[in-house]
């Protein structure tokens, strides 16, 4: 998801990936021919999200770690998960994807998400403590 700040990067690969084209152009029989191509800078105005978080232990972490590239909406969207699914992901998250995360933050995320997006136990399941 593009987020608005995060155009210039876009901008910047594009121009680099339509570069070798500039001033290149071939004619009806295939020759070589100079042409004049222009690179204009676009601004893109992109929708702020207004969803937030709900306060809770672990939300600083989540705000400072997971934030950067996941929306508030894009993680209250996510299924519920066991709290063992919820360390997988931001597990992967950090060796799957390099997501910068300390290591002394994933159990504070980790805990935050269970208990906003964690799986209930079911009436008569034992409770780990």
């Amino acid at each position: 998801m593009l987020k608005p700040g995060n155009a210039f990067p876009v901008l910047v690969a594009l121009g680099v990936a339509l570069a070798p084209l500039a001033g290149q152009a071939q004619d009806q029989g295939g020759a070589h021919v100079q042409s004049r191509l222009t690179l204009k800078s676009a601004s893109i105005d992109l929708p702020n999200g207004d969803r937030a978080l709900p306060p809770g232990q672990g939300l600083d972490a989540v705000n400072n770690n997971c934030l950067a590239c996941h929306s508030a909406g894009m993680v209250l969207n996510q299924p519920a998960m066991s709290r063992a699914a919820w360390e997988t992901e931001v597990t992967k998250m950090i060796n799957v994807y390099k997501a910068p995360i300390a290591a002394e933050d994933v159990p504070a995320i980790v805990a935050y998400l269970d208990a906003i997006k964690g799986t209930k136990p079911t009436e008569g399941t034992p409770q780990a403590h």
